[in-house]
């Protein structure tokens, strides 16, 4: 996904800062900077940034942070454990690799949540605004 280090930050600082056109924010945009913050920041600080960021890219480009749209708080975190749950068992990794590990894994089908949510639940206004444990099987 990037040629080297040094673009891999730059993708993520284009995004924090609200400058990432809406057409390069892809899921696997999403899982590569879930990743990117979570090797930086650790799990509590990737999660305020990526609240943070998301919310600011989406206001960037004109897509408003609603009951039905925008920032989805569940997904944010449910995406992230699991991002942190493949880096430790894959500690001794670097990071170019373990970003192609995360993005030939199953979190790379935008529809993985869906083996854990029923779409009601996770789709609901309730799970956009904070987190909803799974109602399908347990994380």
């Amino acid at each position: 996904m990037f040629d080297s280090p040094d673009a891999f930050d730059g993708f993520v600082a284009e995004f924090a800062a609200g400058r990432l056109g809406k057409a390069r924010w892809t899921h696997a945009a999403h899982l590569a900077v879930g990743l990117w913050y979570l090797e930086r920041l650790g799990f509590a600080g990737a999660l305020e940034a990526m609240r943070a960021a998301i919310r600011r890219h989406n206001e960037a480009v004109g897509t408003p942070n609603t009951d039905d749209g925008g920032y989805h708080e569940t997904l944010t975190r449910l995406y992230l454990t699991a991002i942190a749950a493949q880096r430790r068992a894959h500690r001794a990794v670097p990071l170019p690799q373990a970003l192609r590990q995360l993005l030939a894994s199953p979190l790379a089908d935008s529809r993985w949540p869906l083996t854990y949510y029923s779409r009601a639940r996770l789709f609901s206004v309730d799970a956009r605004h904070a987190w909803v444990a799974p109602d399908l099987r347990a994380l």
